[in-house]
C-alpha cells in the first residue's frame, strides 16, 4: 500500500502537470479535473462536477469519435486520438488524448482516467507550414508554365506587329491585326501576374519612403473604389525605409483596393495605414514561416462583408476566386502573395463575416537613401541603326521575328541559337560587332557566360540581356545589369528598338561586361 507521502507527491505532481487530467467514474461522471484543465477549458472543478466530457463536445469534431472512444475504453481498452475540443467561452482547441480504463480486483471498470496535451499551436503552425509549402510549389508552377508561355507571347506579338507595319494605312486588316497585338499584350499582362506570384518577375529594387508612395497612389484610389467608399490614410510617424519595387507596390495596392471595393457593394470603409513595428521571439514562434526582426507594417482593411474561414486559408492561390464568372481571373491576391515574397516580406490576412478584413504586410526595414523619381518617359518612336548586332536566342520563332524587325531598321543583324554557336559566330566574322542581343537561360552556355567568355575576344562589344525567368534567376547567372541592359519578356518590337539605342549610345560602364579579373 503506497504511503501517504507517496500519496501526496503523486497528488502535487498531477495538480502542476501541464497536461489535462480528468478522471471519471464508470458512468463518464467527471470527479476530477486537474488546475490544468480549468486554465485550458475556462471551467472550474465545480462546474464540471458530475458532468460528462460531451461539455467539451465541438461542432468541428465528427460524433464518431466520441462513440469510437468509449466503444475501445468500454472494452478494456486504451484511446489514443486526435480531439477537437471547446471551452467555456466557445473557442474550439485541440488535444492529443488518452484516456485508460482503470480496473478493480475483480477486473471490473471503475473509472477513467484521461490525459490530454494541447497541440493547438502545432497544429496551426503545421497547417501554415502546409499551406505555405503548397503556395510554393502552385508558384513555381505558375512561374514555369508563365515563362514557356512568354515565348509563345514574344511570337505572336512580334510578328503581329512585323505584319501591321507591312499593311497599307488603308487596308482592312489593320484593324484585325492590331486586334491579334492587343489580345497577346493582354495575355502579357496575366502572365505577368503569374510571375508575381511565382516570385519569377524581375524588380526594379529601390529604397522607398512609403508613406511618400502610399500618399500619391491615394490620390488614384478613389476613382477605383468609387464615391461611396471612403478612404482613411494613416501614415506611421517617423517611417523606416523599405527597398521594394515601387511599380509593384503600387500594383500591390490597387489589387487590395479592388478587393476591398468588391466587398463593399453597399459603401464602407477602406483603411490603409503604415507603422514600423519589431517581430520578436514570441511573434515568430506563432508565425512560423517569419524571421525576427524590423519591419514596415502596411495594413490595408475594408469593413466589407469579410471572408468565410473555409476560403482565408486558399485566398492567395492562383485562380482561386469567390467572384462569379467574368467578374475576376482569381490572381489579384496571389500576385499580392508572390511580390510581397519576392520583396523579402510576409502577408496575414484577418477576416470575420460582417466584420470586414485586414491584409498585413511586413516589409523588412533597410537604412539608405530613397531614390528619386525619374521623369524621363519612353520615346513612342523606333529608333532605326546601323550598326552589326549579335543576335543569340534558341527559340526558333522568337530569333527569326527579332531578325526580320532588326534588319527592318537598318542593322546588320547575325545569329546564332545558342552560347557555343554564337562564339562561332563571332570568331568567323572579321568586322565589329557593336552589341549582342542575348537571351539568358539557354543549354549548355547561357548568356551570362557567353558575354563574360566574348568579352575578353572583343571587349569594345555591348551586351543586351533578355529573358522571362526572375531577377533570382537571372542574376545567379553572372553579373547583369538589370536596370539598364536588360528586357524582360514578353517586349515588343519598339521596346527593343529602343533599348538597344538606349544601350550602344551610353558611355557607361554598367552597360557592357566587364571581363572578371
Amino acid at each position: 500500500m503506497d504511503s501517504p507521502a507517496t500519496l501526496q507527491q503523486l497528488r502535487r505532481a498531477v495538480g502542476q502537470s501541464l497536461e489535462l487530467v480528468i478522471i471519471t467514474d464508470q458512468a463518464g461522471a467527471i470527479e476530477y479535473v486537474n488546475p490544468a484543465f480549468e486554465h485550458l477549458t475556462g471551467y472550474s472543478v465545480q462546474e464540471v462536477s458530475g458532468q460528462t466530457l460531451g461539455l467539451l463536445k465541438s461542432d468541428q469534431q465528427p460524433g464518431e469519435l466520441w462513440e469510437e472512444m468509449w466503444d475501445t475504453v468500454l472494452a478494456g481498452n486504451v484511446f489514443r486520438g486526435i480531439v477537437t475540443a471547446r471551452k467555456k467561452n466557445g473557442d474550439t482547441f485541440i488535444i492529443e488524448q488518452v484516456t485508460t480504463p482503470l480496473l478493480n480486483e475483480q477486473k471490473q471498470i471503475t473509472h477513467f482516467i484521461s490525459t490530454a496535451r494541447d497541440i493547438t499551436d502545432r497544429r496551426r503552425l503545421e497547417a501554415e507550414l502546409q499551406q505555405a509549402q503548397k503556395i510554393e510549389a502552385l508558384g513555381r508552377l505558375a512561374g514555369g508554365v508563365a515563362h514557356d508561355f512568354n515565348n509563345l507571347l514574344m511570337v505572336i506579338s512580334a510578328y503581329s506587329e512585323l505584319t501591321l507595319d507591312g499593311l497599307a494605312a488603308d487596308s482592312p486588316l489593320r484593324h484585325n491585326v492590331s486586334e491579334i497585338l492587343t489580345a497577346s499584350r493582354r495575355a502579357a499582362d496575366l502572365t505577368r501576374q503569374l510571375l508575381a506570384f511565382g516570385r519569377k518577375q524581375v524588380q526594379s529594387l529601390q529604397v522607398l519612403d512609403l508613406n511618400s508612395l502610399l500618399e500619391k497612389i491615394s490620390r488614384l484610389l478613389p476613382r477605383l473604389i468609387g464615391e461611396d467608399i471612403r478612404l482613411n490614410f494613416i501614415p506611421g510617424e517617423e517611417l523606416g525605409k523599405v527597398q521594394a519595387d515601387p511599380v509593384q507596390i503600387e500594383q500591390v495596392i490597387m489589387n487590395l483596393a479592388t478587393n476591398a471595393r468588391d466587398a463593399m457593394p453597399r459603401g464602407g470603409t477602406l483603411t490603409i495605414e503604415t507603422a514600423n513595428i519589431k517581430l520578436d521571439d514570441d511573434y515568430v514562434q506563432s508565425h512560423s514561416v517569419v524571421i525576427k526582426g524590423d519591419y514596415v507594417l502596411l495594413a490595408v482593411t475594408d469593413s466589407g462583408d469579410g471572408i468565410a474561414p473555409d476560403h482565408v486559408a486558399r485566398i492567395f492561390e492562383p485562380f482561386y476566386t469567390t467572384k462569379a464568372s467574368g467578374k475576376g481571373t482569381g490572381l489579384g491576391l496571389a500576385t499580392v502573395y508572390g511580390t510581397v515574397k519576392q520583396s523579402g516580406g510576409f502577408i496575414w490576412v484577418y477576416s470575420e463575416l460582417g466584420l470586414g478584413t485586414t491584409f498585413k504586410i511586413y516589409l523588412p526595414r533597410v537604412e539608405g537613401k530613397e531614390a528619386q523619381d525619374s521623369k524621363a518617359a519612353s520615346s513612342p518612336k523606333c529608333p532605326h541603326g546601323y550598326e552589326t548586332l549579335l543576335l543569340v536566342e534558341d527559340e526558333t520563332a522568337v530569333r527569326d521575328g527579332e531578325r526580320d524587325f532588326l534588319v527592318r531598321q537598318g542593322y546588320r543583324v547575325l545569329t546564332a541559337q545558342n552560347g557555343q554557336e554564337a562564339i562561332g559566330v563571332s570568331r568567323d566574322y572579321t568586322g565589329p560587332i557593336h552589341l549582342m542581343i542575348t537571351d539568358v537561360v539557354m543549354p549548355e552556355m547561357g548568356g551570362a557566360e557567353l558575354a563574360q567568355q566574348l568579352s575578353w575576344e572583343r571587349p569594345g562589344m555591348k551586351v543586351l540581356f533578355m529573358s522571362g525567368y526572375a531577377e533570382s534567376a537571372v542574376l545567379a547567372r553572372g553579373e547583369i545589369d538589370i536596370k539598364r541592359c536588360f528586357l524582360q519578356k514578353p517586349f515588343s518590337l519598339r521596346a527593343l528598338a529602343r533599348k538597344i539605342r538606349e544601350v550602344i549610345e551610353t558611355d557607361s560602364e554598367a552597360a557592357s561586361v566587364a571581363a572578371s579579373s
